[in-house]
């Protein structure tokens, strides 16, 4: 069995893209950085490679066979076993080199107490999200909200219908926003959400330490939606992608 997603099948003249994180306890960042930048670079990969002590980050596009034999590399360490790794076409790489950087934080928060590696936050997939905003309810019968956790002009270029937005500059904003809006949460299914999951994942556990009960996070972000929901539904606009397409629609596609 595969230690990660099998990709979806491509044109042999496509390039391969993936992306992946997992929030995990790593000690030792630059020798992993050491055994796995060669393997890259003579695999003529590129994109950019995040390592700190709370996880890794990955956004590599290269040849499929050469993908896969990477991610082999990687997977076959108990602690990276299971990686849920998004795979898409592109017509050319959309990373113009190959970057491997050491980080305190693979997404900047500033709050030690969050230790996603401890334990993930709650998570609801994307077909059931699109039932309950259909609904407008959860499961358990509690009104739903979406709480976007992205950049403010990540969210003018798209958003879910009626999703709050705290107007965030950049995400180590978010635990003071929280703090001015947490009652507006209260007795709430809340949903945060973000591009791949990073975001709201750690978003979605400072809300649980901080007392909110029902929070929820979207599990593998607006593109995971975009891959499992029949035409996105309550999704407005574009998603911003921070690679040279800038952003990409509904069907994954580079947006115009």
């Amino acid at each position: 069995m595969a230690a990660y997603n099998s990709p979806v099948s491509a044109p042999s003249s496509a390039v391969s893209v993936i992306a992946a994180y997992r929030f995990v306890d790593i000690d030792d960042c630059e020798a992993l950085q050491q055994r796995l930048l060669p393997a890259a670079q003579g695999a003529g990969l590129k994109g950019t490679v995040l390592l700190a002590p709370e996880g890794i980050n990955i956004a590599l596009a290269g040849e499929r066979a050469a993908l896969q034999t990477w991610l082999d590399l990687l997977c076959a360490e108990p602690r990276f076993a299971g990686l849920d790794v998004k795979w898409h076409a592109a017509v050319a790489a959309p990373f113009g080199r190959l970057r491997f950087r050491v980080k305190r934080e693979i997404i900047r928060m500033n709050q030690p107490a969050v230790r996603p590696g401890a334990g993930r936050a709650p998570g609801v997939d994307a077909p059931t999200l699109a039932r309950w905003l259909e609904a407008g309810r959860c499961d358990a019968g509690r009104p739903v909200v979406l709480l976007d956790t992205r950049n403010a002009f990540e969210v003018d270029a798209g958003a879910f219908e009626g999703a709050i937005d705290w107007r965030l500059h950049k995400f180590s904003d978010f635990p003071a926003a929280l703090v001015q809006h947490a009652e507006d949460l209260q007795g709430k299914t809340v949903v945060s959400y973000c591009t791949g999951g990073i975001r709201c994942e750690k978003a979605a556990l400072w809300m649980a330490l901080q007392g909110l009960p029902h929070v929820r996070q979207l599990e593998g972000g607006i593109l995971r939606y975009f891959e499992q929901t029949a035409g996105a539904p309550h999704w407005r606009g574009r998603c911003v992608v921070f690679d040279e397409r800038g952003s990409v629609d509904t069907h994954l596609e580079k947006a115009g």
